[in-house]
């Protein structure tokens, strides 16, 4: 288990590098100007503004800013924030992307695992088919139009939900709901063809040999057992229901990290693009790292090694 660890820690550095090179190298080759607004400041503006910000030699930018980063633990200023530096923006937007990922990764994992293990039961049956038909439609549609249907039915039409906004419970139902669907259908599919394998194992019919029958064994026998895929899949849902919230909270007006980077890119705020993107990345290494384990520690026959 150790050497799984620091083996996976070693890669997750690669890793580190080659998504923050690429990404800087990118922000330098985009058009436009960061400190050219509607109107033209003088060149020694720009070039003093380029200068604090450290982006008047892209290649000691491009050093400088990890090491930075390791030394001290800083991400720098923005540019879009006045007296803001790019940490005080995460520590202030990240909660909010949290708080959100996290309702839609349980909306997702408690209907995902339900819809699941009723298809499995009534393979066949209409309730299957109502499965089927429903998670390959919701795997299909972006989640922009589902977030737009909901809030057209539910928000404008029938009033029973805001429109979007942050302060209440109410607010986060639309975007997590929004933000849970396709993970919800993915999580269904596994869900329902981890149990339908699990019911047909020898230990199933050994517990109906037994006289247990009905969801005694589907909860005692075949769940805990089925679990592992959906453990497997837990890491890369829950750092996706993370990273990928840029247009729900967009769409739904949620002040998180999400909204914050698609701002960032457009005014082509380099540091807190940068900033957002690491931390995006070592959650979803985060992530996969931990799910990787669980299924270790959930059945010991799972290999980890290097």
């Amino acid at each position: 288990m150790a050497r799984f660890i620091i083996s996976r820690l070693l890669q997750s550095v690669l890793v580190l590098w080659i998504v923050y090179t690429c990404t800087f190298w990118l922000l330098m080759a985009t058009p436009g100007d960061p400190f050219v607004g509607q109107k033209q400041p003088p060149p020694a503006v720009i070039a003093a503004l380029k200068a604090r910000y450290g982006l008047n030699d892209p290649w000691h930018a491009y050093w400088r800013y990890p090491v930075e980063v390791l030394l001290h633990g800083d991400l720098g200023p923005t540019i879009s924030y006045s007296n803001w530096s790019v940490a005080d923006v995460i520590k202030n937007t990240l909660p909010v992307s949290m708080a959100l990922g996290a309702l839609a990764l349980l909306i997702a994992m408690w209907m995902g695992v339900l819809a699941g293990v009723l298809g499995a039961v009534f393979k066949g049956r209409w309730p299957d088919t109502l499965l089927t038909t429903g998670s390959l439609l919701a795997i299909s549609i972006p989640n922009f139009i589902v977030g737009s249907v909901l809030l057209i039915f539910l928000a404008v039409d029938m009033t029973v939900l805001p429109s979007g906004g942050w302060g209440t419970f109410e607010q986060l139902i639309l975007p997590a709901c929004t933000l849970a669907i396709a993970y919800l259908a993915v999580i269904a599919r596994l869900a329902r063809e981890s149990t339908l394998d699990a019911l047909h194992a020898d230990y199933v019919r050994t517990a109906r040999a037994k006289g247990n029958a009905g969801w005694r064994i589907i909860s005692g026998h075949v769940l805990p057992n089925a679990s592992l895929p959906l453990l497997a899949f837990l890491g890369p849902a829950a750092a996706g229901v993370l990273t990928g919230s840029f247009v729900v909270e967009k769409l739904f007006a949620v002040p998180g990290m999400g909204d914050v980077f698609v701002n960032a890119c457009l005014d082509k705020d380099i540091p807190l693009v940068l900033g957002i993107t690491m931390v995006y990345t070592v959650i979803l290494i985060a992530m996969n790292i931990l799910a990787d384990i669980a299924c270790a520690v959930a059945d010991p026959r799972v290999a980890i090694n290097g």
